[in-house]
């Protein structure tokens, strides 16, 4: 039986990562913080382990004995108040593991880094939007994007210093469904009539399923190229109201109080969440980082080679997809 490692378990995507590879019939090793919620993660077949991402000798430690056919690096921060931290946990973590994985599991098959498409920042923005392909000079203008890159470009350089490390780089654009929080924020505004948008010039964006990542990923463990990069969506493009219409519709097609606001509202919501973030220490999604996620027009990602090289069929749309998070938000009480 093959072992897999799962780092970032307990988390959104993660949780869902480990519910398919025991589908899969994996001893599957969930990696997770000691102070990590395990609501989603009670099959009696997990083995839980602690590694310690940012303490490079007691990583080693804690994967000495250990050997993974698999590694699933889901781990990481989206938000955070240190901009440094950024760095820390989603590059630096990144490094310590695979420093640590080449002297444990050396015969590893395949370590699946799961990036973003936030890495490529405002590219294409001049309409008509064209797709961003692996061609394009990433521009991230987030911090949560220029940490993604630098762990991607240290991954990369590890070949050119003449290490093999069998790595497949997943770049997922906006990745929602059950379990997730941030945009469950507007499913909890519109269920409070109220929609808020921002920004007057068209905005194509892109969303994908996040069964459907766990499907790209479960893929690239046995057809990924080593060094290969592969963008994920459903392959459909979007206008900004698709989906808070479809999550109005969900919830029952309420009167709502739609707001759209130029950017420099925006920008002024932002600054003072950053700012009130760091007066009272508590991380708000309305921070610097998601004023430039928001105000960016274009989202369109080619996905074609993550369909002929891996076989990637993006399985659920939108309006499918919006329809399965808000069941699952009013079973579990969220809603």
């Amino acid at each position: 039986m093959d072992r897999i490692l799962i780092t970032g378990a307990s988390g959104f995507i993660g949780s869902f990562i480990v519910e398919e590879a025991l589908r899969k019939g994996f001893e599957v090793w969930a990696a997770v913080r000691e102070s990590s919620s395990k609501a989603f993660l009670n099959d009696n077949r997990i083995h839980f382990i602690t590694l310690s991402l940012n303490d490079p000798e007691k990583l080693l430690q804690q994967l000495t004995g250990h050997e993974f056919d698999y590694v699933v690096h889901a781990a990481g921060v989206t938000k955070c108040l240190d901009k440094e931290l950024f760095f820390k946990v989603n590059c630096q973590g990144t490094q310590n593991l695979v420093t640590a994985l080449m002297q444990t599991s050396r015969h590893l098959k395949r370590f699946v880094y799961l990036s973003s498409l936030s890495i490529f920042g405002p590219v294409h923005e001049q309409q008509p939007y064209q797709e961003i392909t692996d061609k394009d000079t990433p521009q991230p203008n987030t911090a949560y994007g220029r940490s993604k890159l630098a762990a991607e470009q240290w991954l990369d350089s590890l070949a050119a210093s003449g290490h093999h490390f069998p790595y497949v780089v997943l770049r997922p654009t906006g990745v929602y469904g059950p379990r997730e929080r941030d945009y469950f924020m507007m499913a909890k505004s519109i269920s409070q009539h109220v929609d808020f948008s921002v920004g007057y010039q068209r905005q194509d964006i892109t969303f994908v399923y996040v069964t459907d990542v766990v499907q790209a990923i479960m893929l690239a463990l046995d057809h990924g190229i080593t060094g290969a990069k592969y963008f994920l969506s459903d392959g459909e493009v979007y206008q900004s109201r698709a989906f808070s219409d479809y999550l109005n519709h969900e919830l029952g097609d309420k009167w709502l109080l739609r707001i759209k606001a130029p950017l420099w509202v925006l920008r002024a919501v932002t600054f003072c969440g950053e700012y009130w973030g760091r007066l009272t220490h508590h991380i708000t999604a309305l921070n610097n980082d998601k004023y430039h996620i928001l105000k960016q027009r274009n989202w369109r990602c080619d996905i074609r080679p993550a369909m002929e090289e891996l076989g990637y069929s993006p399985q659920v749309k939108l309006e499918e997809g919006v329809h399965l998070s808000v069941k699952w938000y009013k079973e579990n009480k969220w809603l």
